[in-house]
């Protein structure tokens, strides 16, 4: 009643008239008086971890940490530093509760940030009455909370922006039980006045962030090496959403605002609360609220004593009670369970249990199975329960003496089955054996199984099935729908792999327990221990298993079926899975853990039992770890040979030594891992150490290999059958290649895993021995129409069509005789196709079936192909209709269902079945899909026999192409990352893939090895010939061999290669062709062995021969047709007479382009004299007609194919010239060399010549009419099917358009219509010319023009300057000269159009560069030299008077600093300057102009003489600038900058101008020396330096109390800097590291880090080292210099001093490698991007990369095989790329899941490249070749730089400020390295004491 009446007073206090928004005093009580810490003072501070009392869900994960951060977050891990975070948008990387997130500062006061977590009463009361308002039927009943308040935070500003102090109050209260947990966010009313925050890194840009409100779960796994962004749920977009939150309310309370951030079960992102109703307006400030009680705590004070501890809930009490329940459910049934019951013969004993009423309840003690705390040994004697007869799946109890004999399988004698009638039962791999009652099946020596199914000894074993049935999980029932199952054994060693796909997820996780499923695969093919067999040798492929599982305490029972139905074509087992019952409730997220069991089988003939009880924890966040168990009762029934030798019954026992079991949510896949072996009872429990490898597992075969066991714990290791190999690799026997198939006549051999399948031919089926492949009588079947004949015929049959009907034999029609109908569409397709070109049917193409009336059949079939499918009325294919060869057809009749429209695979395989008019393309491949029309994961080319994996996208995934007869790629396996495909891959692939699938005819394909290189010996399929190539693919000289011959032995050393002749050139680029094909009928010129061309060449496509020179030119005459003896071309040689006319012409076109005649092409035919035959015939076309002596055709003599030629003797008279329309005509029929040209509109002339007045376009039909001269009359086009114009109507005149006009027009109309801007538009006068002057409208220039509108040289003229008189006498041309090119170029553009704000060059009357250039955009102008550069010096701004270009010149001085820095932002990209840049100004020294403004913000401010700014100089547009010429107080005079300074200076110059308290600045006093007080930015981490800025030992603190430090410098005496010196490190190997200012030395003892013995190598004041490497040679360290822009040495020895290498070009030097055996120096530059080398020296320094790249970091070298290798953490599209150390073979070698690829190393002892990753914190290792990525550590902290040695990997990592060192083999930190003085390690490298 209480509680009612409270939340009435509630709701009428929060619906009032007026709300007001709550006040400071209204937020939850917090400070140090409450019992909150606090956060200490800056401006990136991170709370220490708060532990909590039980964990807390956010999003659908448990966490049980929690940190609170300065910058308004609180997050449940250890955050990065605030740079990675705090100035990027939402969400964030990592997870966040925000209730004001930006960049906030509390330093020097400036507010301060508390935190606790409670259980305080009040608390807790006031949270859940506010859950209950803003959720109502929530009974939502906190029991912690964690309260952040932050009170009074300002906003980081720097140093010199003086403002008004703006200070924000906000808290966060989150509140949870064991399942949700929800967030209250509350801003009082004066609690926001700033709205958000400038970003630190945005320099002189006003800009700012809004705050960032909500929350974020962080990234999340995805796949096996990517991460994802996870869900997130963002409140604030802009300032007024900001002001919101103290305004607005989603709980209708103005400032505070509740979501729903956690769940345990299921959840999917934030869910804010919605009370409804308008929010009230403001009431004045004073009005009081009342937050009352919920009756679940007692009424108390909110006060730190509520912290204390109160009455415990009773549902807690008692730990040993499992808290295992499903929600919302009443735990109060729940009762201990204890007592162990011991197993019982008796099969009444379960069924006299009572009923039980409720799924949490237990059974009585009495009918427990045994053991819940401890596993005991099962008894020797169990119950048995087997199910020989039994159909429904159930186990059923039987009695152990009962009489097996009346088993499964039935013999008798009477009908005795023999070998003889029945041997194509046994498997390939058996023979067969009869006995007296029978026959049996025996598995030949090297395989194993049960005669009926035999498999290789030693080889992997892989199965494939489906699971469906309903299970149901708690209430819920979950529906399984023929999901998929995998399965793959390692035979070898026992291990099973099982993995169920696609499984929803609440039964996932309930289905870990259920090893079983999995367990069948472990028992079929467990490592079988001396003297016995696993379950594949009894059973074989085919079986069925029932399986019952009870579950306790719950009762659930789960009945497993698992049906064997086989092997398939790649000896595949095949199991169907059936799961139906119910299963325990396991929370999401859970772990399931299994130890180690054994468990006995019974073996009978046709039946195999076992049972047992099985132990399972579950270890879960809200329940911790809880143990189960379950019963497992099974048998299996299978077909037993009785005929032969038969044991009595035995008893085997399985020992399960490792079990793992995970359900992967993002996947839904369930997976079980268990290895297994059998043997006898008893048989494995010896000393391991006595157990020979074989039969524990841990030997070294090859997973295709036998282990066989010797003396002791010797073995040996064969290759199981059919592989070959040492045993310890092993590789397949292609059976098919090798010749040892068993296969006969009409059959084919397909290669398998280990073995080999027969598979008839089409037409052909295995006869009775299941062997033999026999003829098929198709006529048995009928398959012609009633009323046509089959003829048999082997391998295929023959329809023909009875006496009196006609069609094809399939459909035949009666011939009548009546008034012929029209024919039907589906008849003249049909029709067309069988009459094909020229009468001919096309070989294998699609013929319609049409029915009596004409009209398409609903069903067709595909003669060739076998396929049928139904179509519409119009013929057209129904989609999802189609079936393939042997299935039934589609019932065309039923009802059509709403087509689903075609996938791409279908548009795909559909496109290429249907190829060009219904044929398909011959020896196209053709996808295959799957029944929802996706491509199937395999596909293989039914032509090549070639197979390969696919994505979802039909694309292949390359490294899956498998030759044909070699063992496919299972596309199921995981996908591995790809290697990009080599140039020999990519060669072969594009000729085999060819156009549209096609692999092209006759085309030459490389062959490719395993590794995609060419291999040495090359051969074409087509022609026989084989020669050697080198490692490019290019043939080598000398080695071609013609087909028969032996081939070049590619091996042998290469002899120096003479050059190819002219001959073999010519041969060579005509066998080629293009792309590797040659040309089709192409003649191919003969060489001899010295490669001359030999003497008589004969044309194997024409059959022609003659005789050549030596230069293989024709000697005339010489030429035979083919049938006629050749020339004898070793006769001595007359001297020969010139080809004529008629010859030349001849074999112009004989030859063609290339050798090959132009197809179609006219070939003139000349007599023996070689002059034109008077008559002429184009073969191609069938014209014939008379032609004069000079080949001339003589007019009205053509006759048309068909007709009588005209008489060519006849007396001829006088020919009338050709006309211009017979010109015409002519030629366009002639074409190109003869042959028309396809499509080509062909006018028609009239008897006497002339256009006819009406002309149409055969190909499209259009027509119009002409005048005399052929020029179409506007306005008289007709399209095709309309009436045309008639062209005998009175003319009005029309003039065509000129080319003037059509040129302008173009340019007008533009692309589309639209005129293109800027572009030069040429001006026509009234009779369409060119006007003699033009003129460009957008530019102003004006020159003069030809008659064809081509500018004359010399006559453009700029704009406002009196342009050229065009009509004055025009003199002869000169050439452009390179100014006019320069000028010209850019005035078009492109397109015409010039570039927006280019420079436009200006040149004089001769073409010379004028002395002045002027920008005409920008307004500087400048004097050039004779070839347009730029004179230093010369260049003003705009308003000021030019330089006078034509003074004295006197000798250049270099550009200045200053100058380069301008003209560089002058210029730009592509010489536009940068829009917005900032230019600097240069005096007339070329100095820095002491004052500097920016045109684009108004800024100014005073600069030194490097044009750095000074500070405090700085101010904003509309101020008055600074006098920068006023003496600088704090210098009075100039003196050089100090150590100290320098290294400040450099530092910020680093840290981008930006002080931030991440990063450590030197401070300095005003003589420039250090201050004897360090401190880390504004903290007090502070200690004492020397003079030198050295660290005093013992000084430093972390107390608000700094260290008093002695002043050790006294102003002003000057002392010279310390002269760096190397102290070497103590003997031996260390690891050498890079710390700023120093390079330390790390010994090493082993691989542990010496930390007593650590020091400093060398100290680099005012430096900031960062790459560093080390030269085993000459002992000598190599480092790179941030600061000093330098790459430096130095030797190890003592006192040795540094040497500065090279110290100009470069500007972010970082990672950098040394090649100590070709003595070479590497390193990469981040911000000009690019890689560069040089001597040790620093000599011959070159660029290997300078494009694609944008952040390279990290650079190692690998000197055995000469390869290069370096990351690029480029944000957008990280990678790591190789090359070799000459730059050449560039490729990307990863580039799928990494983020920052810091760190890069060479595992030198297992081959591989390592990077460690400061994005996915993962340390990986992957081959040079791009396979076998590994992940070593998937939990870095922040990693920066990394060396391996001696299977360690030893990181700097940024987190921690130290080198963390991992090793390979246990993936472990195994030591950590902590340098006293505190701050970033850059590189790191080892120093051995020789070289490695």
């Amino acid at each position: 009643m209480w509680s009612r009446a409270a939340e009435l007073l509630l709701q009428l206090a929060w619906t009032a008239c007026c709300v007001t928004a709550i006040q400071r005093k209204d937020l939850f009580p917090y400070g140090p008086l409450n019992g909150d810490l606090t956060l200490p003072e800056g401006d990136d501070e991170t709370s220490k971890v708060m532990t909590l009392t039980k964990p807390m869900y956010f999003y659908e994960t448990a966490f049980s940490n929690l940190y609170v951060a300065t910058n308004g977050i609180i997050s449940t891990q250890d955050l990065p530093m605030e740079k990675q975070y705090v100035d990027d948008g939402f969400p964030t990387e990592f997870p966040v509760i925000a209730p004001f997130l930006a960049d906030i500062d509390t330093s020097n006061g400036k507010g301060a940030i508390y935190y606790r977590q409670t259980e305080a009463p009040g608390v807790l009361n006031r949270v859940a009455a506010e859950v209950q308002r803003g959720f109502p039927g929530s009974q939502f009943t906190p029991t912690h909370a964690v309260i952040a308040t932050w009170e009074n935070v300002a906003a980081y500003e720097e140093v010199s922006r003086s403002s008004e102090l703006r200070v924000n109050t906000f808290q966060a209260v989150v509140a949870y039980d064991e399942v949700n947990t929800y967030a209250l966010f509350l801003y009082p009313e004066d609690g926001l006045q700033f709205y958000g925050t400038r970003p630190k890194e945005t320099f002189n840009v006003e800009i700012e962030l809004t705050a960032r409100v909500g929350f974020t779960r962080g990234e999340v796994s995805y796949f096996f090496f990517s991460r994802t962004e996870g869900p997130y749920y963002s409140i604030t977009t802009n300032e007024q959403s900001v002001k919101n939150l103290y305004q607005l309310s989603n709980v209708n309370v103005p400032g505070i605002w509740l979501f729903h951030i956690g769940n345990s079960y299921a959840f999917e992102n934030v869910i804010p609360a919605a009370v409804s109703g308008q929010l009230p307006t403001t009431l004045p400030r004073k009005q009081v609220i009342e937050f009352p009680t919920t009756s679940e705590y007692p009424e108390t004070d909110d006060s730190f004593d509520d912290e204390q501890e109160y009455t415990e809930d009773p549902d807690f009490q008692n730990p040993s009670v499992p808290d295992f329940t499903e929600p919302g459910r009443d735990r109060s049934h729940l009762q201990p369970y204890g007592g162990d019951v011991t197993l019982t013969s008796n099969p009444q004993t379960h069924d006299a249990a009572p009923a039980i009423t409720g799924p949490g309840e237990y059974p009585p003690s009495e009918t427990i199975p045994e053991v819940v705390q401890q596993q005991r040994p099962l008894p020797e004697r169990t119950f048995l329960e087997m199910n020989p007869h039994a159909t429904d799946g159930h186990v059923v109890s039987v009695e152990e003496d009962l009489d097996f004999d009346s088993g499964v399988i039935h013999y008798s004698t009477e009908n005795k089955e023999t070998c003889e009638r029945f041997q194509q039962h046994c498997s390939q791999n058996a023979f067969c054996t009869d006995y007296p009652s029978g026959y049996c099946c025996h598995c030949h020596s090297g395989f194993y199984g049960n005669g009926r199914h035999c498999l290789p000894n030693g080889a992997p074993q892989r199965v494939n099935g489906k699971v469906r049935g309903t299970v149901n999980v708690g209430l819920s029932a979950v529906r399984l729908d023929n999901i998929d199952l995998h399965a793959y054994i390692v035979v070898g060693d026992g291990r099973a792999y099982t993995a169920i796909s696609e499984v929803p997820e609440p039964l996932g996780w309930a289905l870990m327990p259920v090893a079983p499923i999995g367990g069948l695969f472990g028992w079929l093919f467990a490592l079988k221990l001396p003297n016995s067999h696993n379950g594949f040798n009894i059973t074989g492929a085919e079986f069925t298993r029932h399986a019952d599982v009870t579950f306790y305490p719950g009762n659930q029972r789960l009945s497993i079926v698992q049906t064997g139905r086989g092997l398939d074509d790649q000896n595949y087992l095949n199991v169907d899975t059936h799961l139906e019952g119910s299963v325990p409730f396991i929370p999401p997220g859970a772990t399931v853990q299994m130890e180690p069991f054994k468990e006995t089988y019974q073996y009978y003939p046709s039946l195999i039992t076992s049972s047992s009880v099985r132990e399972y924890t579950v270890v879960s966040a809200e329940s911790g770890a809880e143990t189960f168990n379950y019963q497992l009762r099974q048998n299996m029934t299978y077909r037993d040979c009785r005929h032969g030798h038969r044991s009595g019954a035995e008893t085997l026992q399985l020992n399960v030594e490792r079990i793992f079991v995970m359900f992967v949510k993002e996947e839904r896949i369930l997976r079980y891992a268990i290895t297994n072996k059998i043997g006898h009872v008893g048989a494995g429990e010896v000393d391991p150490e006595q157990v020979n490898p074989c039969y524990s597992g841990n030997h070294d075969c090859d997973t295709t290999a036998q282990c066989l066991p010797g003396e002791g714990n010797t073995f040996t290791c064969q290759c199981a059958t059919g592989y070959t190999g040492d045993g310890r690799s092993c590789y397949d026997v292609d059976e098919c290649v090798e010749g040892l198939s068993s296969c006969g006549s009409h059959s084919e051999c397909v290669n398998l895993a280990g073995s080999h399948t027969c598979r008839c031919q089409s037409g052909y089926e295995f006869g009775y021995d299941g062997r033999s492949c026999l003829d098929v009588d198709e006529c048995r079947t009928q398959p012609c129409h009633p009323h046509a004949s089959c003829s048999n015929t082997p391998g295929s049959f023959h329809c023909r069509c009875q006496h009196g009907f006609h069609g094809d034999g399939f459909q035949c029609h009666p011939q009548t005789v009546h008034p012929e109908r029209p024919e039907t569409q589906c008849e003249r397709h049909r029709d067309s196709l069988q009459s094909g070109s020229g009468g001919v049917p096309l070989v294998g193409a699609f013929i319609p079936q049409c029915d009596d009336y004409g009209q398409y059949r609903p069903l067709q079939c595909h003669g060739s192909t076998g396929y049928c499918w139904c179509v519409d009325s119009r013929g057209q294919e129904r989609a999802g209709t189609r079936t393939p060869p042997g299935s039934s057809p589609t019932n065309c009749d039923a009802p059509v269902h709403p087509e689903r429209a075609k996938t791409q695979c279908e548009h795909h395989r559909d496109g290429l079945q249907s190829g060009q008019a219904g044929v398909p393309l011959d020896g196209a491949f053709i996808p295959q899909c799957d029944e929802e029309g996706r491509y199937r994961p395999q596909q293989c080319h039914g032509s090549t026999g070639h197979c390969w994996c696919v994505d979802s996208r039909g694309q292949e995934r390359a490294g899956t192409r498998t030759p044909p007869g070699s063992p496919r790629t299972d596309c199921d396996a995981p996908v591995h990352p790809e290697r990009p495909k080599t140039q020999c891959e990519q060669h072969r692939d594009s000729l085999q893939s060819g156009s549209g699938g096609v692999p092209l005819v006759g085309a030459f394909v490389p062959q490719c090895d395993e590794q995609g290189r060419y291999r040495p010996q090359q051969c074409h399929g087509s022609t026989g010939h084989c020669w050697c190539v080198d490692s490019r693919g290019q043939e080598r000289a000398g080695t071609r061999t013609p087909p028969g011959s032996p081939p070049t032995n590619c091996d042998a050393p290469v002899h120096p290669e003479r050059p190819k002749t002219q001959c073999e050139q010519h041969r060579d680029s005509l066998q080629s062709g293009s792309g590797g094909v040659p040309l089709v009928g192409a003649f191919v010129p003969q060489c001899d062995e010295e490669g001359r061309y030999r003497p008589q060449q004969c044309h194997d496509s024409t059959g022609h021969c003659w005789c050549v020179d030596s230069r293989g030119q024709e000697r005339a005459g010489t030429r035979t047709p083919p049938g006629s003896p050749p020339t004898n071309c070793d006769a001595p040689v007359h001297p020969e007479r010139p080809k004529t006319q008629c010859e030349q012409h001849r074999d112009s076109l004989q030859s063609g382009s290339g050798g090959v005649p132009l197809v179609g092409a006219f070939v003139p035919q000349c007599d023996e004299q070689g002059r034109y035959r008077p008559q002429q015939c184009h073969d191609s076309t069938g014209h014939c007609w008379c032609v004069d002596s000079r080949g001339q055709e003589r007019a009205g003599t053509r006759t048309s194919p068909g007709s009588p030629p005209t008489n060519c003797d006849a007396p001829v008279h006088p020919e009338r010239p050709k006309t211009q329309c017979e010109h015409h005509r002519d030629g366009l029929q002639s074409g190109s060399g003869g042959v028309p040209l396809v499509g080509a509109f062909i006018p028609q002339c009239d008897e006497e010549g002339r256009y006819r007045p009406q002309q149409c376009h055969d190909s499209t039909g259009h027509c119009w009419c002409v005048d005399s001269r052929g020029q179409e009359r506007a306005g008289t086009r007709t399209p095709p099917g309309s009436p045309p114009t008639n062209c005998d109507a009175p003319v009005h005149p029309e003039r065509p358009k000129t080319q003037c006009e059509q040129h302008r027009d173009s340019l007008q109309s533009g692309s589309g219509g639209v005129p293109l801007v800027g572009a030069f538009v040429p001006q026509c006068d009234e009779q369409g010319r060119y006007r003699p002057q033009q003129c460009h409208d957008s530019t102003g220039h004006c020159w003069c023009v030809d008659s064809r509108g081509q500018e004359r040289a010399g006559t453009r003229t700029s704009p406002g300057s009196p342009p050229t008189n065009c009509d004055a006498p025009v003199h002869p041309e000169r050439p452009k000269t390179q100014c006019e090119h320069h000028r010209d170029g850019l005035q078009s553009g492109q397109a015409g159009v010039p570039l927006v704000g280019a420079f436009i060059p200006q040149c004089d009357e001769e073409g010379r560069y004028r002395p002045l250039q002027c920008h005409g955009s920008t307004g500087h102008c400048w004097c050039v030299d004779s070839r347009g550069q730029e004179r230093a010096g010369t260049r003003t701004p705009p308003g000021s008077p030019p330089t006078d270009c034509n003074a004295p010149v006197h000798p250049e001085r270099p550009k200045t600093q200053c100058e380069q820095h301008r003209d560089s932002l002058k210029s730009g990209s592509g010489r536009t300057p940068l829009a917005g840049a900032f230019i600097p100004e240069c005096d007339e020294e070329g100095q820095y102009r002491p004052l500097q403004c920016h045109g684009s913000t108004g800024h100014c401010w005073c600069v030194d003489s490097r044009g750095q700014e000074r500070a405090g100089t700085r101010t904003p547009p509309g101020s008055p600038p600074t006098d920068c010429d006023a003496p600088v107080e704090s210098l009075p005079l100039p003196r050089p900058e100090t150590v100290c300074e320098r290294w400040r200076a450099s530092l910020m110059e680093h840290y981008g101008a930006q002080r931030s308290p991440q990063q450590y600045l030197p401070q300095c006093d005003s003589a420039g020396e250090f201050n004897p007080v360090q401190c880390y930015g504004d903290s007090s981490y502070c200690w004492c330096v020397d003079k030198d800025g050295r660290e005093v030992p013992g000084t430093r603190s972390n107390d608000a109390i700094k260290p008093a430090c002695i002043q050790t410098v006294t102003p002003p005496t000057r002392h010279p800097l310390p002269r760096p010196d190397v102290t070497p490190p103590p003997s031996g190997t260390s690891l050498l590291y890079a710390q700023g200012q120093k390079i330390g030395a790390l010994p090493l003892n082993g691989t542990r880090m010496d930390k007593e013995r650590s020091s400093v190598l060398l100290a680099l004041h005012g430096s900031i080292v960062v790459g560093i490497d080390y030269d085993c040679r000459e002992r000598k360290v190599y480092w790179t210099d941030l600061a000093g822009r330098t790459i430096s040495r130095a030797a190890l020895e003592p006192g040795a001093e540094p040497e500065i290498l090279i110290n100009t070009g470069l500007m972010s030097p970082e990672g950098l490698a040394v090649d100590a055996a070709r003595r070479r120096l590497f390193w990469v530059d981040s911000t000009l991007d690019k890689i560069e080398t040089a001597n040790l020296d620093g000599s011959d320094r070159q660029i290997l990369f300078d494009t694609d790249l944008v952040n390279p970091r990290a650079i190692i070298v690998d000197s055995p095989s000469g390869a290069l290798y370096w990351s690029d953490w480029n944000r957008e599209a990280p990678k790591i790329e190789s090359s070799t150390v000459d730059g050449h073979n560039r490729r990307v070698l990863v580039r799928d899941g990494i983020g920052l690829p810091n760190a890069l190393t060479f595992d030198s002892a297992a081959r591989r490249v390592c990077w460690a990753d400061a994005g996915t914190k993962r340390l990986e290792c992957i081959t040079p070749d791009g396979t076998g990525r590994r992940i070593i550590h998937s939990n870095l902290n922040y990693p920066f730089s990394m060396v391996f040695y001696a299977n360690h990997f030893y990181y700097t990592d940024w987190r921690r400020d130290g080198v963390i060192a991992v090793s390979r083999d246990s993936s472990q930190f195994t030591d950590e390295y902590l340098p006293d003085q505190r701050s970033h390690l850059y590189s790191i490298t080892v120093a051995s004491t020789s070289c490695l």
